[in-house]
């Protein structure tokens, strides 16, 4: 069955700003929690955000990165998000925005 969020992670009220990723269980290092980005020169910044990428939050200590990734069998290139540190249950998901300024000065 389908789920637009892996297991491991949910949608609630953020401290950040409005909705955030908050983990559900502890999530070792170094875990891919899926896609966030495809390239789509259609979209704006030519990225789709999918369920993941539209609700992580930007921090300047992030506990996760953007990890760029092309199939050539598919032939389509999608950012990943990985975790760069341990995450704790219930701390909230965040990565440094590359995509476009969070000012709004892309």
């Amino acid at each position: 069955m389908y789920s637009p969020l892996p297991a491991s992670l949910t949608i609630k009220t953020s401290k950040i700003h409005g909705l955030g990723l908050f983990a559900t269980k502890d999530i070792k290092k170094n875990t891919n929690l899926g896609i966030s980005h495809v390239y789509n020169e259609s979209f704006p910044q030519n990225w789709i955000r999918t369920p993941l990428g539209g609700f992580y939050n930007h921090s300047n200590e992030p506990n996760c990165e953007l990890v760029a990734s092309f199939s050539s069998e598919a032939l389509i290139a999608t950012k990943i998000l990985i975790t760069t540190k341990p995450i704790k249950k219930d701390d909230e998901i965040t990565c440094t925005y590359t995509l476009y300024s969070i000012d709004g000065n892309a």
